[in-house]
């Protein structure tokens, strides 16, 4: 496969993605917090786990998704107006306007409701997948646990709703309704599924050593 185009954003929070609809086109994109944040092998992980999405073509799938998704909630939206504003003549003969802008509202309701279900469904199960992917690409499953603790609780990155559901990790909106509208699986789940399947440790951090004191006391 041809190389990917590596993206960096400047900004400090820790947070990757993948995008593309074809050869050629693909690109990869992490943050200037998250090389800093990183050891090498922990990069080397996340750049694994972006590669399987463009090598398993979800990358694709997820901008197809979004666009379905956008088709739909137009067209609860447009469903809804057509309702509302045919209610009737003036004065408020039409008997019917009242149940049919019920009707519009719910379909609109149920439209957008549905849209971002098939986001959000979409976006859990490929996660865990390009955990595996990079699990298998780099034989280091220790790196790709290690470095979601590290983006745990640091990945917070501002942009549209379509583009989060591609990061590596999306944890700002909350997991409502059990988690149905979450887009990413917590990272504990994450972290589980690569330790049960993937052979993975998940080792406590290592406190920075500190180095014995040389300073002489001060003499007055």
């Amino acid at each position: 496969m041809r190389t990917p185009t590596l993206r960096i954003i400047e900004r400090p929070e820790l947070n990757a993605y993948a995008s593309g609809l074809h050869e050629g086109r693909y690109s990869v994109t992490v943050t200037r917090g998250l090389m800093g944040a990183l050891d090498r092998d922990e990069m080397e992980a996340v750049l694994a786990h972006e590669l399987t999405h463009v090598i398993n073509k979800d990358v694709r799938t997820m901008v197809i998704a979004s666009i379905f998704a956008g088709i739909i909630s137009v067209m609860a939206e447009l469903v809804f107006r057509g309702l509302f504003y045919s209610r009737g003549g003036r004065g408020g003969n039409n008997k019917n306007a009242g149940p049919l802008i019920l009707i519009g509202l719910a379909i609109a309701v149920i439209g957008f409701v549905l849209a971002a279900v098939i986001r959000m469904m979409l976006s859990r199960t490929r996660e865990y997948v390009a955990d595996a992917g990079a699990a298998e690409l780099t034989k280091n499953p220790d790196a790709m646990i290690s470095a979601l603790r590290k983006v745990s609780g640091q990945s917070k990155l501002e942009a549209p709703d379509e583009l989060r559901g591609m990061f590596l990790d999306n944890q700002e909106k909350g997991a409502g309704f059990a988690g149905l509208f979450a887009t990413h699986p917590p990272i504990e789940k994450r972290i589980d599924a690569l330790v049960r399947f993937a052979g993975g440790r998940d080792l406590p951090p290592v406190e920075p050593r500190t180095a014995p004191s040389t300073s002489v006391p001060p003499t007055y």
